[in-house]
């Protein structure tokens, strides 16, 4: 195989200057391409993607804004390999990637896989603990599964990997943003096609870097959940409804402490103890552990309201998806 890595970049020189440094300690013995997607940024990449033409067989290509969906499309489209690697930009490759992505692939072909992500030693405090929320087996990161190979995994565009033939049958990515990568694994699904998780083949992932983007993150995750629903119905499960009930849950517990009921406040403390030991296990950082307590609680609040709220506009109101959250839409 072929295999074309597809970046789009939306003003972050910095990132992609990171990530094309990790290509070059990629182990690897075979050729591969790499696709630049600058998506309408004013502070672009170009000059960076320059330096490393030499070392690397890179195409940049500069686009009118259009979001990370159409611009993976419009990679995919200019791209000559068989077989499609996307990354976002604030990823960082570990060596043995393409090795276990190819082993793999050759053992037990798919045409789309995802992989997971980890924290680089180098990463800040901050962006560890939002790893960790967004990875532990004790929050909402075990929810699609850790195996070796799972059926029906749904990839996520950090580090996802689709054929040629799948992307052209499927049309690729679609106009809503966050949720443009289940939706793609969802529909693909339905066209017969199979997606798997290659458990080694994990990437660094920044992530965010301020409680603030992080919050707004997860609570854009949160509103396109329903909407994911809506247009795959077989996809629903009363999974997605946890983070509304636990932070539900968690403010009726405080409003019982003034009725000097305890209880459900202390299952609650009992958790982020949990939590709390589990990261500094994970981490070995007391610091990180802490953090880590805190980026649950926005992590559960922010997808939880985003839940809730989308579901009301969808389902009471009975509004279209582009017309309770345009912001949603490219």
């Amino acid at each position: 195989m072929f295999f074309s890595f597809i970046i789009p970049v939306f003003n972050r020189p910095d990132e992609i200057k990171e990530l094309l440094e990790s290509f070059l300690g990629l182990n690897v013995d075979y050729k591969y391409e790499i696709v630049i997607v600058e998506d309408g940024s004013t502070e672009t990449s170009e000059s960076i993607v320059n330096d490393y033409k030499k070392q690397l067989d890179i195409s940049y290509y500069f686009k009118q804004n259009s979001g990370p969906g159409d611009s993976r499309n419009f990679g995919m489209q200019k791209a000559k390999g068989d077989y499609f690697i996307i990354l976002d930009s604030d990823v960082i490759l570990p060596s043995n990637y393409l090795t276990e992505v190819d082993t793999f692939l050759n053992k037990n072909y798919y045409d789309c896989f995802g992989g997971p992500d980890a924290a680089h030693p180098s990463f800040t405090n901050l962006q560890k603990a939002i790893n960790f929320a967004m990875t532990s087996f004790i929050t909402t990161g075990g929810i699609r599964g850790g195996k070796q190979q799972v059926e029906n995994f749904q990839p996520r565009s950090f580090n996802m990997g689709l054929s040629k033939k799948a992307f052209l049958d499927s049309g690729g990515f679609g106009k809503i943003h966050p949720g443009e990568d289940p939706d793609l694994s969802l529909r693909l699904l339905n066209l017969g096609y199979k997606a798997t998780l290659i458990k080694d083949a994990f990437v660094y992932h920044k992530r965010r870097i301020s409680w603030s983007k992080f919050y707004k993150q997860v609570y854009k995750f949160g509103m396109v959940r329903p909407i994911l629903n809506q247009w795959h119905p077989h996809s629903k499960s009363l999974v997605y409804w946890f983070p509304t009930l636990f932070s539900l849950g968690f403010l009726v517990s405080i409003l019982l402490l003034v009725f000097k009921i305890a209880m459900p406040f202390y299952a609650y403390l009992f958790y982020f103890i949990i939590a709390f030991l589990v990261s500094l296990i994970v981490n070995k950082n007391i610091i990180v552990a802490f953090q880590s307590i805190v980026a649950i609680i926005v992590q559960f609040f922010g997808y939880g309201f985003g839940f809730f709220k989308s579901t009301f506009n969808l389902v009471v109101l009975r509004k279209q998806p582009q017309e309770a959250f345009p912001n949603l839409f490219f």
